[in-house]
């Protein structure tokens, strides 16, 4: 008799952890689970301990933190006829559950397609000038586009950044050139405007000189102090020429 009840026990006992087996599932903080019961969704449950129908019942678990998703190298052309390769990042997280699992089969996949396709399709709407300079701008754009399409899946897309974009060996150095020749423009035109303050200043250090004639000797004397001071072996001296006119007078 103790012998069966014994076995009745084990039995209950089997039947007790089976039953809580397939009935109790935890998720976590950043989880929830979408409950179907006879294939009609009942909401999401959780975080924490859910208890399921076993057979009635069937869940599917969401993650509801923020997913990386990288973006392949996409082949577009540009408005002016530029083929570039171009490869994004997208920063997105499931915002409603039960939509993320209703409305789409698979919200990641889909995403993913999603942002290959708009990428292609916003590259082929600015030109390569646009693309290199005004970044911050295609990536609002890219953003705004991807997180109106996926609104109704429940995903919510934070954030999209361009992460490198390739151009052809061709085009490489056609800019390369154009920037050494924007080097060498300002070059120029940094040399001439230095040439015409030097003139000017060199034009009024002559009419200083003209009303005030002792200030050309104080420079003469400086001079020939500069050039005495330098180690040469032979030394010019130039002399004024209202010095050779007087030694032409006494000659006379």
């Amino acid at each position: 008799m103790f012998e069966l009840l014994g076995s009745g026990v084990g039995i209950f006992v089997v039947v007790i952890g089976g039953f809580l087996a397939t009935s109790v599932r935890i998720l976590n903080e950043y989880e929830r689970g979408v409950v179907f019961r006879l294939g009609r969704i009942i909401g999401a449950k959780g975080p924490g301990m859910v208890f399921l129908i076993p057979v009635v019942d069937k869940m599917m678990r969401v993650d509801l933190r923020t997913v990386t998703l990288d973006v392949p190298a996409q082949d577009a052309i540009t408005r002016d006829n530029v083929t570039v390769k171009v490869n994004a990042v997208v920063y997105f997280r499931v915002i409603d559950p039960n939509r993320a699992v209703v409305e789409v089969e698979n919200y990641l996949m889909a995403t993913s397609k999603l942002a290959q396709t708009t990428l292609r399709s916003v590259m082929g709407q600015v030109e390569l000038d646009d693309l290199l300079a005004s970044r911050d701008e295609i990536n609002q754009k890219l953003q705004g586009i991807l997180d109106k399409q996926t609104e109704p899946w429940g995903v919510k897309v934070a954030n999209v950044e361009v992460k490198q974009i390739d151009l052809p060996v061709e085009m490489q150095r056609a800019m390369a050139r154009q920037a050494e020749a924007e080097r060498e423009r300002r070059a120029k035109v940094i040399a001439a405007d230095g040439e015409f303050e030097a003139s000017k200043k060199l034009g009024e250090a002559a009419e200083v000189m003209e009303r005030h004639p002792m200030t050309l000797q104080l420079r003469y004397l400086q001079t020939l102090s500069e050039m005495s001071s330098e180690k040469a072996t032979h030394t010019i001296i130039p002399f004024p020429l209202e010095f050779l006119k007087s030694f032409m007078g006494s000659m006379k």
